[in-house]
């Protein structure tokens, strides 16, 4: 096993990077990192600003523009404004077991922001991209159960944490189907998960999932909880690899490929989870 870090990150000189929520956590990590090896990272935030003073200062190409992930109207107007071609998506913006809130599109808040947002914006972009787009999931999509008669939370009353982890199936099963639809269309885009073991960031700080964060023996910092999406995004591993921290139970380590759960690697449930994600989608834009 070997131990990569950053700093076996190859030249990325030339190549054209999009992170969504990259403004701090482990977004803003990959981005420092992926713009110091010579990428131009461009931080798909809702706050450019803040993000525009979050890099001041460090070495690289910056571009921030505005994307709120939760609302499918900006994922919309980022997407229909984005010049040209880019090479690799980080798929990286969440939320973590949130109380029960709707969009301004009536959807979901946790998964809209965890889920459809990205897989709308992935859609959008997916003819203009050259190498790769990498979703950030999590080990917590092993616990998970999808209910594709209900996405959105509506028919059944709402949990925080449930909602996370369908969130994050419903991610992995978005990349085996997006896999297998690029490879039948002989595309060499390729379609990659990255999971940043357990990770003492933001992310669960109004969860009740917080008490993690004290454990530090169990953990990953966000500088380390970034390397399995950096590896993710930059090192040669075939379509739908599974990257993550390489120690017992995914927790933390450095990253290596691993294997989806069983209820990740199902793809007739890939394949249904697709067409009920565009009729939520649908319904929302036409008023239905």
């Amino acid at each position: 096993m070997t131990s990569w870090t950053a700093q076996d990150l190859p030249n990325m000189t030339g190549r054209t990077v999009v992170i969504t929520g990259a403004g701090r956590g482990i977004g803003l990590v990959t981005a420092r990192e992926l713009a110091r090896a010579g990428a131009r990272v461009v931080l798909a935030v809702r706050d450019p600003e803040k993000a525009r003073r979050a890099v001041a200062g460090l070495p690289g190409t910056f571009d921030a523009r505005p994307l709120d992930v939760a609302d499918l109207a900006s994922v919309r107007a980022f997407a229909a404004a984005w010049p040209g071609t880019l090479d690799i998506l980080i798929n990286n913006a969440g939320v973590m077991d949130i109380p029960a809130a709707r969009t301004a599109d009536g959807l979901d808040l946790q998964t809209t922001t965890n889920y459809t947002g990205p897989f709308l914006l992935t859609n959008l972009l997916l003819d203009r991209l050259t190498d790769r787009v990498v979703h950030v999931t999590s080990q917590l999509h092993r616990q998970a159960r999808l209910d594709l008669d209900d996405l959105d939370w509506r028919a059944r009353g709402y949990h925080g944490m449930r909602a996370y982890q369908a969130s994050k199936l419903a991610v992995v099963l978005f990349s085996l189907e997006l896999q297998r639809r690029l490879t039948a269309a002989g595309s060499r885009v390729r379609s990659v998960l990255a999971h940043p073991g357990i990770a003492r960031t933001g992310l669960a700080a109004h969860s009740r999932s917080n008490v993690i964060n004290r454990l530090t023996f169990l953990t990953n910092d966000a500088e380390h909880a970034a390397l399995p999406v950096l590896y993710a995004a930059t090192q040669d591993v075939p379509g739908n690899a599974y990257v993550g921290p390489h120690g017992p139970g995914g927790l933390k380590g450095h990253p290596a490929i691993g294997r989806a759960g069983r209820n990740g690697l199902d793809q007739a449930t890939a394949a249904r989870l697709w067409p009920a994600t565009e009729a939520l989608i649908g319904a929302v834009v036409s008023g239905r």
